[in-house]
């Protein structure tokens, strides 16, 4: 492909600090969403592997402390998409001015489904533990407590986890390969956007 893409980008961005517009001329997230964005990705790329690892091991103390992790991972998540959600209400995200508006929509209910997905799991795994009588322990720093034991919720609130989890899954692939278009077939610098200033622009 050309860089006739990026050539005929209407100037959307005038008046935006350096630091708020990519080298191609579109308007960069803000730091904080970049920052929540990519803590969103770290501590989902580290809770599943937790959980399959958890769930492999024989009953030992190393299963527990793996499902600390998961849960502890998991709330944390939870913590992080609620202010995500706040923040994106607040300072909507920039618009992509050479997307078709097809593009944008998917890409927004995308989004808007990865952020409802990221807290039906982490509620869904607690109940799920709750229900079985057994307390959460946020990484040995406090205790939530659990609920009165109740199998049939326990049991809806598990297969409401494992589904979720192929959900999880679809929704991150459709992310990554949405982005990897942008990246590698579109080449239009979106990836950018969600990334600090990295030539230097803006900075003394």
């Amino acid at each position: 492909m050309s860089g006739s893409t990026l050539s005929s980008r209407p100037a959307k961005s005038a008046g935006l600090p350096a630091t708020y517009v990519t080298a191609s001329g579109l308007p960069r997230y803000n730091p904080l969403s970049q920052a929540l964005h990519w803590l969103t990705a770290l501590f989902a790329l580290a809770v599943l592997p937790l959980a399959w690892v958890a769930v492999s091991l024989p009953p030992s103390e190393l299963k527990g402390t793996m499902f600390t992790l998961h849960k502890s991972v998991g709330l944390t998540i939870l913590a992080i998409v609620v202010v995500r959600i706040v923040w994106r209400m607040i300072h909507p995200a920039p618009a992509d001015p050479a997307a078709p508006k097809a593009l944008e929509v998917i890409a927004r209910i995308n989004h808007w489904l990865l952020y409802a997905i990221f807290l039906v799991m982490p509620i869904s795994g607690y109940l799920l533990s709750a229900f079985s009588g057994r307390t959460t322990n946020y990484f040995w720093l406090f205790t939530i407590p659990g609920l009165e034991k109740n199998e049939a919720w326990q049991k809806s609130f598990e297969a409401a986890h494992i589904v979720g989890q192929y959900a999880v899954y679809l929704l991150v692939a459709l992310h990554i390969i949405g982005t990897a278009w942008h990246l590698v077939i579109r080449r239009d610098g979106l990836l950018e956007r969600m990334l600090p200033v990295q030539d230097g622009r803006g900075m003394r």
